[in-house]
């Protein structure tokens, strides 16, 4: 009975916490008093680890694939959303002696451990108001640390330490970075639709090498690889028309990277905005316009869960760079469904690379995230 209540009163919290995101103004004053971006970034590290209010939401993104001694493959994710639920300046209309759980601010986070060998994929999510110290961000003298209850990431100079557990499974990972921090589009400003304000701030780390321990049904391994980390902030809503994004990350044997985002159209085909990001082994980027990349879905797959139907195999070719590759999924199902916090279903995996580039063999491996397959995605960039 105590059980069935407790459950019941956090479906409430979770019905209620989705009502109150889907209701944020998208037109008027109160909307137009977001922070927007419609120009470079200008952004400093390591100030810009840290969180942005003012912008409508926020993400810190790593994935990662590992494998332990025994030569089991495990592909990884952790998620930190932020989402700012009133504009800058509401605060203003509080009472004088607002209560300590009153806060602009909700973060949420998703986590998912791909276990390759185990055919399995599992996943978990958490939410929580930034308040009474149960989520937030702190920057203590050249340290970040994004946290919500017991999942925290730690982003040092030369250090990121992550931390996840849950009932089914838990990672404590460090990685180290490879490469500085690249910056997308121009200076970090990565423009999404066809207005200036159609856009994020956005950098990632794009090769974090590491170790640490990953611990499934009780199991726990040492594992070592690679990972990569995407930090992402915006107040735009997708573009009318967009339905939804199909996101690589990719990490080539060349010591090479490859971002690309395809922004995809009601209509059919990639909306122009569509764009990528390729860092050499040195670690110099060089944008890559949506007219030089060509993807072509070569299979699919169909959740028996939420019946989207998702690519499930591509070609990729960036002809200027001489790059043709196979992009293959390590485990079809790697669904992730988020009633509980975000309320989005999306499919967020680690996939395998071979293919050649300037007409040389290339193998890698990466991660690949599609959105608006389960339904239209219009939430914010």
């Amino acid at each position: 009975m105590i059980q069935n209540l407790t459950m019941f009163k956090n479906t409430l919290f979770h019905v209620f916490l989705l009502l109150l995101l889907t209701a944020l103004p998208a037109k008027g004053e109160e909307a137009d008093n977001y922070l927007s971006i419609t120009g470079p970034c200008n952004l400093e590290f390591p100030k810009d680890h840290g969180a942005h209010p003012g912008f409508r939401t926020e993400w810190w993104y790593y994935t990662g694939n590992l494998q332990a001694e025994n030569g089991s493959r495990y592909g990884f994710q952790l998620t930190f959303f932020r989402s700012q639920i009133s504009p800058p300046g509401a605060e203003k209309k509080w009472p004088r002696r607002p209560s300590a759980w009153r806060t602009p601010q909700v973060y949420l986070a998703h986590a998912a451990v791909s276990d390759i060998a185990g055919q399995q994929h599992l996943q978990a999510e958490e939410v929580s108001r930034a308040a009474l110290g149960m989520a937030g961000v702190n920057q203590p003298a050249q340290h970040t640390k994004v946290f919500l209850k017991n999942w925290s990431t730690r982003i040092k100079a030369d250090l990121h330490i992550l931390q996840v557990h849950t009932a089914d499974f838990s990672f404590e990972l460090n990685f180290i970075p490879a490469k500085p921090a690249v910056l997308h589009g121009d200076r970090g400003y990565s423009l999404k639709g066809a207005t200036p304000e159609r856009a994020s701030c956005y950098y990632s780390f794009t090769r974090l090498q590491g170790q640490g321990i990953i611990t499934i049904g009780g199991n726990t391994v040492a594992v070592t690889g690679s990972a990569w980390m995407d930090h992402e902030f915006s107040t735009a809503l997708l573009e009318p028309g967009i339905t939804g994004w199909d996101w690589f990350s990719l990490q080539l044997s060349d010591r090479s990277e490859i971002m690309v985002f395809l922004l995809r159209s009601k209509t059919g085909g990639l909306h122009p905005a569509s764009s990528g990001t390729y860092i050499k082994a040195d670690g110099t980027p060089r944008p890559i316009a949506h007219q030089e990349i060509n993807a072509a879905v070569l299979d699919t797959w169909r959740s028996n869960q939420s019946n989207a139907r998702y690519p499930a195999r591509w070609q990729l070719q960036i002809e200027p760079l001489g790059i043709n590759l196979t992009i293959t999924p390590r485990l079809p199902d790697q669904e992730m469904r988020t009633l509980g916090s975000t309320g989005v279903t999306y499919w967020e995996g680690s996939v395998s690379i071979d293919g050649t580039k300037n007409k040389h063999p290339v193998i890698g491996e990466g991660y690949v995230e599609l959105t608006g397959y389960a339904a239209a995605f219009d939430a914010p960039l």
